[in-house]
């Protein structure tokens, strides 16, 4: 809406308001305050391919460093930057021809009911728009002479890029990182004798144009079209050179630099996007603004406290798995190597490295993280490099909570909230309903029909799944304020499934309908269907949590008494003839097409819901099992890390261990630690630094587990900082595979019930006091 408020606005002000997500001032794990000597990514030779350079992020702005000598090219992005503008995409023959569709699949015609899902009910475009890169800034030292001494790493502690090396004689240090605060990219080049550089900017977008006049270059364009949705957006990029030394002129489309010690590149970029609604801002104007107030604060003052910022995050969680001399060799080699046992130390870096991208990818007033978090080279990335919401993105904020970074969900919560706009309009015009619904896509213009085709889009939970991360920043944080905020989108996603649930003729069971068990094609020749496992299992927790909010809340009682008696109507959980859990209300998940299939959507339940667990439902709990074992354990990267979370629910450490030391080799993890689906997906990395936490401790309700899935391969470590339910940290210590000391803080009054194994005791906790718990027999200290 113009008028409104611009990106800065936004991000300072969600900045103000993260108040409400954010933690106290953390005060446990002492060893934080000197974090690892192993929480950095190193080599020997500069970067070729992309999934070998490394990203620097403050959640808007990305770059891939690539670490060059005679060139040096760091990819950039904005993460507005996407294909199109403001659309509705719900197809408006929809609400007419879905009674049929339902009417088809209770007949059990899945394949016409599915056919004609696709020639009706689809969204208009039946794809969205996608994610892009700005271009590239390029530092050009030709004829530098022979290179020697070369180093390069990320500083997983400080957030900043280094290259190191020799050319000539001359000693050269590049440093690149990205601040938060001043929205800017960093690049700093010193040496040890004068130097010339020239600076180029370049994009791959059509009629982009670049101009320099020193000490700018600025890059200018215009976004492209998608699927018949015109481009709305422009961009701007500039960067602004300081120099020590030396003299700096304007070169045709670019800048030289001669004779300087030390030059100093501060990269804006920005677009023209306010909101899903709104692109009316200017981009030239909010460039300028930042790099005026960049130069008038100092770069020195700037990269202070950019390390600053990123240590208040990183410092609040730290991993030692053991170390051993495999730890000292470049990173590259750790992963070809492909021997997770012998070097432990490998998993603590991919879990520090996953923290990382969180807090570079997701920050508060910034975009939530896509397919590839914000970093993105190609104008067509694969999947558009969106928000795929029936695994992804919530596998992106997997980690958040357990591991002290609840800010980082901001832009997540942010995102639920314009979805329910967006949503409400899809919700009335598709299907009839109140409330609101998302389907397994959306994108910057929170679009929220289905996609792609029935097979794989016409799922309408992913609003439902959604609103669970809602309830776990709760949860975690326990912030009334908060939940009273959020509260709405929650009703409001339950409201549309009170609408729309469907009376399964055979057993009188509510189910969803049309729905599908997320991209996997039963034996009856479609996808889609009725009731399938996973939306029953989201659905138990939406109705449950919005009864648990309004109980809280002291509200809403009557509609938190209607969720409750459909939630007891939802088809239950059934075990198969194979054992198994089945993935569909019928029996059909021997004959699937695909039994190796990388989904698995049925198994929510057991993670990362808990409603299926070892101890309170057992039977479920060894279908869960089985079907893991039909599965198998090997998938693409996003499916190989929810694997391993799944084993580590059914507390096998060793299984779970197996299962990543195989997302940690080469066949899914990029020299840059990246994870690879392939091609590269983020979710994968934050799924596997989940996994690494749920394998040393769980939380359920009022109930913290303690080392319930240890494998052998970590037999001493500690881990400081991790976060349980109910606002509490826990820090723990182990060796030989056991139990040396648990230290559990409470930041708010109340009782918990500590595991290990089957042993238990109850503990009272009290705010700014620590509870010591030592040994197998989980002795108070």
């Amino acid at each position: 809406m113009p008028g409104g408020p611009s990106r800065r606005d936004l991000i300072e002000g969600a900045a103000a308001s993260v108040a409400a997500l954010a933690l106290p001032a953390p005060t446990w794990g002492a060893a934080a305050a000197a974090a690892g000597k192993d929480a950095r990514l190193w080599y020997r030779q500069p970067a070729i391919a992309w999934t070998e350079a490394l990203p620097v992020g403050n959640g808007r702005l990305g770059a891939m460093v690539f670490g060059g000598t005679a060139r040096e090219r760091l990819q950039l992005n904005e993460d507005t930057l996407w294909t199109g503008g403001p659309y509705d995409p719900v197809n408006p023959a929809a609400q007419v021809a879905l009674p049929e569709v339902r009417r088809l699949i209770d007949a059990g015609k899945f394949a016409e009911a599915q056919a004609l899902a696709n020639a009706k009910l689809m969204g208009m475009p039946r794809t969205q728009m996608a994610y892009q890169p700005v271009g590239d800034l390029l530092l050009d030292m030709p004829g530098i002479g022979a290179i020697a001494a070369y180093r390069r790493d990320l500083d997983l502690d400080t957030a900043i890029a280094t290259t190191r090396f020799t050319a000539g004689g001359t000693r050269f240090r590049r440093e690149v990182f990205a601040a938060p605060g001043d929205q800017v990219i960093v690049v700093q080049v010193t040496a040890d004798r004068p130097f010339d550089i020239r600076l180029g900017l370049t994009s791959s977008h059509p009629g982009a144009i670049v101009s320099a006049s020193a000490p700018l270059l600025t890059l200018s364009g215009h976004n492209g079209e998608r699927a018949g949705i015109a481009g709305r957006l422009r961009f701007a990029a500039r960067a602004r050179v300081s120099i020590t030394g030396g003299a700096v002129v304007a070169d045709g489309d670019g800048l030289h630099v001669r004779g300087a010690r030390s030059v100093t590149v501060s990269i804006a970029m920005a677009t023209s996007y306010r909101r899903f609604d709104d692109v009316s801002g200017d981009p030239e104007a909010a460039t300028l603004a930042t790099l005026d107030r960049v130069q008038a604060r100092g770069i020195d003052h700037i990269r202070t406290e950019t390390i600053a910022a990123h240590r208040s995050l990183f410092r609040r969680v730290t991993l030692d798995l053991g170390r051993t001399a495999t730890a000292d060799r470049p990173t590259d080699e750790r992963i070809r190597a492909n021997d997770a046992a012998a070097d432990p130390a490998l998993a603590a870096l991919y879990f520090d490295y996953g923290r990382y991208l969180l807090i570079a990818s997701s920050r508060a007033g910034s975009q939530p993280a896509n397919l590839q978090g914000i970093w993105n080279d190609q104008i067509k990335p694969p999947w558009e490099s969106k928000y795929t919401v029936n695994i992804n993105t919530e596998m992106n904020y997997w980690p958040a909570e357990v591991t002290a970074l609840a800010e980082c969900t901001e832009p997540l919560v942010r995102m639920v909230r314009e979805l329910a706009v967006t949503g409400e309009r899809t919700a009335q015009k598709m299907y009839g309903a109140r409330g609101w619904v998302c389907h397994h896509n959306t994108d910057l213009w929170r679009a929220t029909a289905p996609i792609d085709g029935a097979e794989w889009g016409l799922w309408p939970t992913g609003g439902a799944w959604l609103c669970t991360h809602l309830w776990d920043r709760y949860d975690y944080g326990r912030d009334l304020a908060y939940l009273r905020s959020v509260y709405p989108l929650m009703r409001g996603a339950a409201l549309f499934f009170l609408d729309t649930l469907q009376t399964d003729p055979a057993t009188g069971a509510l189910v969803t309908n049309p729905s599908l068990s997320p991209e996997n094609i039963h034996p009856a020749g479609a996808s889609i269907c009725a009731g399938p496992a996973m939306d029953m299992q989201i659905l138990r927790d939406l109705f449950d949590q919005v009864g648990q909010a309004a109980a809280v809340l002291k509200i809403d009682a009557e509609f938190a008494a209607e969720t409750a008696a459909a939630r007891a109507r939802l088809a239950p959980d059934h075990i198969g003839a194979q054992g198994q859990l089945q993935e569909w209300q019928r029996d059909w998940d021997a004959a699937a097409p695909e039994p190796h299939h990388r989904h698995v959507s049925h198994l929510y339940g057991l993670f990362p819901s808990d409603q299926i667990d070892p101890d309170r439902t057992p039977a479920l709990a060894q279908a869960a099992r089985r079907s893991l074992e039909l599965r198998g354990d090997e998938s693409t990267g996003w499916a190989t890390a929810w694997r391993a979370n799944l084993w580590a629910r059914l507390r096998d450490g060793d299984h779970a261990h197996r299962i990543l030391a195989f997302l940690l080799g080469p066949e899914r993890t990029y020299p840059n630690l990246f994870d690879a689906h392939p091609p590269f997906q983020i979710d994968g990395n934050f799924g596997g630094t989940r996994a690494i936490a749920e394998m040393l401790m769980q939380s359920r309700g009022d109930e913290i587990l303690l080392l319930p899935a240890l494998p052998g391969a970590w037999p001493t470590g500690s881990v400081s900082g991790l976060r349980a339910r109910g606002r509490c940290a826990v820090d723990l210590e182990w060796r030989g595979g056991e139990l040396v000391e648990a230290v559990v803080r409470g930041e708010m009054a109340g009782r918990r019930v500590v595991r290990l194994g089957t042993r238990r005791v109850e503990v009272v906790l009290t705010p700014g006091k620590a509870v010591k718990l030592r040994g197998n027999g989980l002795a108070g200290a």
